[in-house]
């Protein structure tokens, strides 16, 4: 199924579509239209429309509300719960697919971008994963390598990858590989298309905090952006919500060591490394 930013599958069969099949059917035995139900709890009427619809995902404290409001106890943020998970598997989908035909990529990462991991180091990370046999760690490794073909399409995208200095400090048990991935990265930066940038600890907090953000740009000229955490993802295409996180990128660039700085400061984590 093709799924545009920002949608997901809203069938009756999803958490999605259950959440807003419920919220229907609480709203439609209390007797209310969707005007008055506007009117009895401050929310807009086209946004519980789109609730309902499951166009939407709403945040937490709306559950909240709606759950006293319907005296449905926690209903209504157990289905949120499970609503989020799917939302997070279709966003991240339709994420992947933006990625693939995108013409400019920036990223800011609290870890080493998968485009810029090399096979070991992403199999290392990879295995990390709980219950995960070989073949499913063989058929992860090789989705997130094949991610980075779009480095090499003609012609090539501008990406510009900041990346946090705790995923340079933390090094993983094999020390070869850990070593190939630094050098993976020098060479990275190397090409013309590509920037590496470093974020120091001494920069402080930044305006992302918890998470790695995504802006992608098509030939199109359309543009979405991508926020993920350790159990959510939002893939948001609303020119306002891009705007704010163009802007909380720039100032993570400007946070960020220069490219040139950059580069000598991972060329001398490897040094330390290899001493």
């Amino acid at each position: 199924m093709d799924v545009r930013p920002g949608q997901q599958d809203t069938g009756e069969d999803s958490a999605r579509g259950a959440l807003g099949s419920t919220l229907r059917y609480l709203r439609e035995k209390a007797g209310k239209s969707l005007s008055q139900l506007a009117d009895d709890t401050n929310y807009d009427k086209s946004y519980l429309y789109r609730l309902e619809a499951a166009e939407r995902i709403s945040k937490r404290p709306v559950m909240e509300d709606l759950d006293r409001y319907y005296e449905t106890g926690d209903l209504l943020v157990r289905l949120w719960k499970l609503a989020r998970m799917d939302a997070f598997v279709d966003h991240y989908k339709a994420f992947m697919r933006l990625e693939s035909t995108a013409n400019v990529v920036h990223m800011y990462t609290p870890v080493i971008p998968g485009l810029l991991q090399t096979e070991s180091y992403a199999r290392v990370l990879l295995s990390m994963w709980p219950q995960r046999n070989e073949e499913e760690l063989e058929e992860q490794v090789a989705a997130r390598i094949g991610r980075q073909e779009l480095l090499h399409r003609n012609p090539r995208p501008t990406v510009r990858a900041i990346i946090d200095e705790a995923a340079l400090r933390r090094s993983v048990a094999d020390p070869q590989t850990w070593a190939d991935q630094l050098t993976h990265l020098l060479f990275a930066a190397a090409q013309p298309s590509i920037t590496v940038q470093v974020l120091r600890f001494s920069a402080g907090v930044v305006p992302v905090p918890g998470g790695s953000l995504h802006l992608l740009w098509q030939p199109d000229g359309s543009s979405v952006a991508y926020l993920e955490g350790s159990s959510s993802g939002d893939l948001l295409d609303e020119q306002d919500d891009i705007l704010t996180y163009r802007l909380a990128y720039d100032r993570i660039r400007d946070m960020a060591l220069t490219p040139r700085d950059s580069v000598t400061f991972i060329e001398r984590i490897l040094e330390e490394h290899r001493s």
